[in-house]
């Protein structure tokens, strides 16, 4: 079930690759990145996730954070909101969580925390306990009053909590962006999935790199 289908060496190639799998219902790129009126979303990127020796690691992981901390970077150089997510539950607000997993993420467990590779004190952080970023947090609210009218998403896991989080965002009228290589999960096909049924109905699919150049105006990468 489990598989590194995204590796420091390979990572670049099985993005585009990704982007191409989906080009035949891809919504064409006329929703602009405007940089003031963007934010970062960085989703669950805690040590339950990133490290092996815990049964939920995402072998793919690794290689998302070296260009999940350079957007993170750009987003913060340029004085643009980021926001961390933290997933905690507790028996009373884990709903079917409980159920599905069998196991709760409780926050006296030392690998709830937000791994050290990504923790930043200028970033937000929301506590969340569900799927969804926006269930019960107070992000949306928090967007609105900043002006906020568009979110990239990245984190993990890709068919998890950064899908289901890109469907709520879209549905409260957020224009969406998706990173395909600054998202992970268990394995390719829960990952190419997401980005194909996304691509047709509720974000953009760029690439880590396309997010950057629309905010710094380098001419790098292909233009969202």
């Amino acid at each position: 079930m489990k598989e590194a289908y995204f590796t420091l060496d390979n990572i670049d190639i099985e993005a585009v690759r990704m982007l191409e799998a989906v080009k035949h219902v891809r919504k064409p790129s006329s929703i602009g990145l405007v940089p003031g009126s963007v934010a970062l979303l960085v989703l669950d990127m805690q040590r339950y996730f990133l490290e092996g020796a815990s049964h939920a690691f995402i072998p793919s992981a690794a290689a998302i954070i070296p260009r999940l901390r350079r957007l993170q970077s750009t987003f913060i150089h340029y004085r643009l909101p980021v926001v961390q997510t933290r997933h905690i539950d507790t028996p009373q607000n884990a709903g079917q969580m409980g159920a599905w997993w069998k196991e709760l993420l409780v926050q006296t467990n030392p690998l709830s925390e937000i791994t050290a590779d990504i923790r930043d004190e200028r970033a937000t952080v929301f506590v969340k306990s569900q799927y969804d970023a926006f269930y019960r947090t107070g992000l949306e609210q928090w967007l609105t009053e900043r002006q906020i009218s568009q979110v990239v998403i990245s984190g993990v896991m890709t068919h998890l909590c950064c899908e289901t989080t890109a469907r709520s965002a879209f549905m409260r009228g957020f224009e969406v962006f998706f990173t395909v290589d600054a998202t992970a999960s268990y394995n390719r096909s829960f990952h190419q999935a997401s980005v194909l049924n996304l691509a047709h109905g509720f974000a953009v699919p760029v690439l880590n790199r396309q997010v950057i150049t629309a905010i710094t105006g380098e001419k790098k990468g292909d233009p969202v």
